[in-house]
């Protein structure tokens, strides 16, 4: 792929990333890759849609952090369950590497900069002032008198019915004033209290970005009118934090951030509900008018996702229409891309249209996510393989279930590729292949081709083992289990891996089918 700093004259502040849509792997993983090769041009930090202050936690890990594992640091370092997606854990994993004996100017940092909320509701700001306090070293009673009883703030109903909402209530509006004044005590204890200062400075932001969301959810507007000013808002909180993380990271270097093509585009954000149409400023719209050229956007494309049931576009489409000419990856320059159809809007995906590629710096496709089975279909294309599944018709062990195995001729014994889909306790679980939708490739590439790999041969496999991490994606790694017999794997190939991938399909295939050819001939050589 061609590297983003490739589209540009100047390397943009703050280069954003944007996704169509949320839950296909693929993205996440070019982001990743992405970003760590934006740090070796001097990027030094990386922003996500997830919370803020949740995001103090996932950096933590990053920082090198004993007291934060990783464990925790994907439960309550990230809102929204992103913590859940294998790409995230990969990032926290190889930003910690990175940071790993370089000089704090040097090193990467992580940041959420969401509000702490959904577009459907929002929680009380005590945990926020709360830790505020504690910093201080003030009194919080006052603060747990306000907001009572916590399902007042998070009653969903609240947020599309005005009367129910507590934003407009004067405790609620008490709690605005104690914020603001939490925040002005802050600057003028940060000379006493440098260490922690920036971590209660995000709190007590996330306190006021609630009582804000609250108090725009009282406010006495028609349901649609209330779900623009809603996301509106939202995105104005977004902004207000992406500007403060500019702010705190200008001295250090550039900033990426991924998020979705909503939140980063340049033009308004728009939706029709009820017949009405619906505009509001997305927080891409926001800062792009505040920074101009230091801010670039480049918006995602997405063919087809097997992981959210996608299919391939008409080749009318823009999308159709970039994938024509290759099935990897690539970034298009916005100018460079002729008119075509909008794709239809279901809702799991935001396809492109005129406005967007027209406010955008350039365009990310992906013409399709990676999943087993679209993975198999690449490899039964190869000549004259053959593909057997396992199953309990088959007599498989249920553990093994839908996982396959590839052969070329009659000989069953010893397939040459292989994708599975479940750990075997006791035996191999370094992959964590339980997670959803996590699968991996396993190939027998020989003796030659693994020394080549890894630079030591299969025997010498366990003086290595502790070197690799092989539940990381879009990384060829000795296999857990069988590296002894030559056997490597790969966890979740990406399509910008599709190249790689294919050659070293290709060493272990002509492998198999020279024992094919072997056995046929010895064969042969009995019957004379």
């Amino acid at each position: 792929m061609t590297s983003l700093l490739d589209l540009f004259a100047v390397p943009p502040s703050l280069l954003a990333l944007g996704e169509p849509t949320h839950g296909e792997s693929a993205f996440l993983q070019i982001r990743n890759e992405v970003f760590l090769s934006l740090a070796e041009h001097g990027y030094r930090s990386i922003a996500l849609e997830s919370d803020r202050a949740a995001g103090l936690i996932a950096d933590d890990f990053v920082q090198g952090s004993a007291a934060v594992p990783l464990d925790r640091a994907l439960a309550e370092g990230f809102s929204h369950g992103f913590g859940a997606a294998p790409a995230n854990r990969d990032l926290l994993l190889r930003m910690r590497e990175w940071n790993t004996g370089r000089p704090a100017a040097e090193r990467l940092t992580f940041h959420g900069f969401d509000a702490p909320l959904e577009l459907e509701g929002a929680p009380s700001p005590r945990r926020h002032l709360v830790r505020v306090c504690e910093f201080l070293d003030l009194d919080r009673s006052a603060i747990d008198d306000l907001v009572g009883d916590e399902a007042h703030w998070s009653d969903p109903a609240a947020i599309w019915e005005p009367g129910r909402s507590i934003g407009g209530s004067a405790d609620a509006q008490r709690l605005r004033v104690i914020a603001d004044d939490l925040l002005t005590e802050l600057y003028l204890q940060a000379p006493r209290r440098p260490e922690g200062w920036q971590a209660a400075f995000v709190h007590a932001m996330s306190a006021v970005a609630v009582l804000r969301y609250h108090a725009a959810a009282a406010a006495p507007l028609t349901q649609e009118a209330r779900f623009a000013r809603l996301a509106g808002v939202r995105d104005a909180l977004m902004a207000e934090n992406l500007l403060a993380i500019r702010s705190m990271e200008a001295h250090r270097g550039p900033t990426v951030v991924f998020a979705h093509n909503t939140h980063l585009q340049r033009q308004m954000s728009t939706m029709t509900m009820a017949g009405t149409d619906l505009s509001w400023a997305g927080a891409g719209a926001i800062v792009s008018s505040l920074l101009g050229d230091r801010y670039a956007v480049i918006v995602g494309s997405l063919g087809a996702s097997p992981a959210l049931g996608i299919e391939a576009p008409a080749l009318s489409t823009y999308e159709g229409r970039l994938q024509q000419d290759t099935g990897l990856p690539r970034y298009v320059r916005a100018s460079d891309i002729e008119p075509a159809e909008r794709r239809t809007h279901d809702y799991r995906y935001f396809p492109l249209d005129d406005a967007t590629v027209a406010h955008a710096d350039a365009v990310l496709h992906i013409p399709t996510g990676i999943d087993a089975a679209t993975l198999a279909e690449r490899i039964l294309a190869l000549p004259g393989v053959e593909q057997v599944v396992a199953s309990q018709e088959n007599g498989s062990p249920e553990g093994a279930w839908g996982d396959r195995f590839f052969h070329v001729g009659a000989d069953r014994r010893q397939p040459f590729a292989t994708i599975v889909e479940h750990d075997v306790p006791g035996f191999d679980e370094a992959s964590q292949l339980d997670r959803p939708d996590v699968f991996r490739l396993n190939l027998d590439l020989g003796r030659a081709e693994f020394e080549r790999l890894f630079g030591f041969p299969p025997k010498d496999f366990e003086e290595h083992r502790h070197e690799f991490d092989f539940a990381r994606l879009d990384t060829v790694v000795p296999h857990p289990g069988y590296a002894l017999y030559g056997f490597a794997s790969i966890v979740m190939p990406g399509p910008h891996l599709l190249p790689e991938v294919d050659q070293l399909l290709a060493v272990a295939h002509a492998r198999a089918v020279d024992r094919h050819e072997r056995a046929v001939r010895r064969a042969a050589g009995q019957q004379e």
